[in-house]
């Protein structure tokens, strides 16, 4: 027997989509917090997280820490004039600002920066962050474009401002390989945050599945309780029409007779209304019970049983209630439903195992059922749709006033455990 799938649709059967990242959201980029949050804010631009600061204020000193290289570089560079140093340091310090621009206008920003880094040395870093910030938020075709200018423009730049410490071949593929690793890391995060989207979508879709198939089985078990009790309750209203017939065509009958008969009446009224009582609580309950037929009862667990030893099950009963006939027959009927699904989950899942059936109780203590079998004995490969029958057997108990518990015991095996009142 198994409840892996019951505890699994349990959990799903309370319809939430629980937060993510409740405690640690700084430490998620906003753009894809934006992105993996269950309800995220229309029309609204994803707020910085704390990682989006820290983040954005190394990549500005880093953009800063380039142009103050690229300056020392400038001051011992002869062919540049002083005025167009000065200019340089100028844009420079412009372009390392709009880094903080560099999350909400990805493009723009790499598009403005890929002419300025012809006319300016120490606008390197920020150009080569921007490009970086273009693979990690826009498609590919954009950073296609883009890169493609920035590698193409190379060569002329290493053309008009020549490195006379390096070869202008060296400096030219050195440049080229530094722009196509930084698009290539950028890409690289753009996928590694797409596939964790994806994955979020696939599990928020996989338990919208899993509720909508506890509640197509939840229904169907509502459909087939109340057409047990109509079932019931017509046998019922049947008996008491004959009786009551009986009655109206025999007026001389005598009069022992004629108090058995409403005796008889009387009973089927209360079995009647106590049936009605249930169909009205299956009506309106929003998670309905198990399926069944009307007619088994607690004195019928003998027969069941019976009939698992003829299939070939280890069966052994512990019949501890002195009169099952004196067990309501709601509630008996329940108690049967419970040992049949336990039978037949343990015919499932532990195979050749001697599952033990027990049921006690008495009149004020409520009636206990249990079925309990130990581990199988070897693999035994999963059932399809495992899990519906507890399902059904959770929500009959409760309407019925008592409670159910299954689970694994220590030593491996699987036991369903269920209490109903019995007053």
């Amino acid at each position: 027997m198994s409840g892996d799938n019951a505890g699994q649709a349990a959990t799903v059967l309370t319809g939430e989509t629980p937060s993510l990242f409740t405690g640690r959201r700084w430490f998620i980029p906003s753009a894809l917090l934006h992105e993996l949050d269950p309800d995220p804010e229309r029309g609204r631009r994803p707020r910085r997280t704390a990682r989006d600061w820290i983040v954005d204020f190394c990549f500005f000193l880093l953009a800063v820490l380039v142009g103050m290289v690229a300056i020392e570089a400038l001051v011992k560079n002869p062919h540049v004039p002083e005025g167009l140093a000065v200019v340089d340091q100028v844009i420079g310090a412009l372009a390392c600002a709009t880094v903080w621009l560099r999350r909400r206008r990805p493009l723009g920003l790499a598009v403005a920066l890929t002419p300025v880094t012809l006319v300016s040395d120490t606008a390197g870093g920020a150009a080569v962050i921007a490009l970086f910030t273009l693979a990690v938020h826009r498609p590919f075709r954009y950073v296609a474009w883009v890169g493609g200018v920035n590698v193409a423009l190379i060569p002329l730049f290493y053309w008009l401002r020549p490195d006379g410490d390096i070869h202008y071949l060296v400096s030219v593929l050195f440049a080229v390989l530094l722009t196509v690793a930084i698009v290539g890391w950028g890409m690289f995060v753009r996928a590694k945050r797409q596939l964790m989207v994806s994955l979020r979508d696939r599990a928020r879709r996989a338990e919208t599945e899993a509720r909508l198939r506890a509640e197509q089985a939840q229904r169907l078990a509502r459909e087939a309780i109340a057409r047990e009790m109509h079932d019931v309750l017509a046998h019922r209203l049947t008996l008491l029409s004959v009786h009551a017939g009986a009655l109206e065509f025999r007026p001389d009958a005598p009069a022992a007779e004629t108090a058995r008969a409403a005796g008889v009446i009387r009973e089927s009224a209360h079995e009647a209304l106590q049936d009605l009582r249930e169909i009205i609580g299956v009506l309106r309950a929003d998670e309905p019970d198990d399926t069944g037929r009307p007619q088994p009862t607690l004195g019928a667990l003998d027969t069941l049983v019976a009939e698992s030893r003829q299939a070939g099950m280890k069966v052994s009963l512990d019949q501890r209630v002195g009169d099952p006939a004196a067990v309501p027959s709601s509630v008996g009927r329940t108690a049967y439903r419970m040992a049949q699904e336990g039978l037949t989950n343990a015919r499932k899942h532990a195979p050749g195992t001697e599952v033990t059936v027990s049921v006690t109780g008495a009149p004020g203590d409520g009636l206990t059922v249990s079925v309990h079998n130990p581990p199988p004995e070897g693999e035994v490969p999963p059932v399809p749709g495992s899990g519906q029958g507890l399902i059904g057997l959770t929500e009959r108990a409760t309407l019925a006033g008592g409670r159910l518990e299954h689970g694994h015991t220590p030593e491996g095996g699987f036991e369903v455990r269920a209490w109903l009142p019995w007053a």
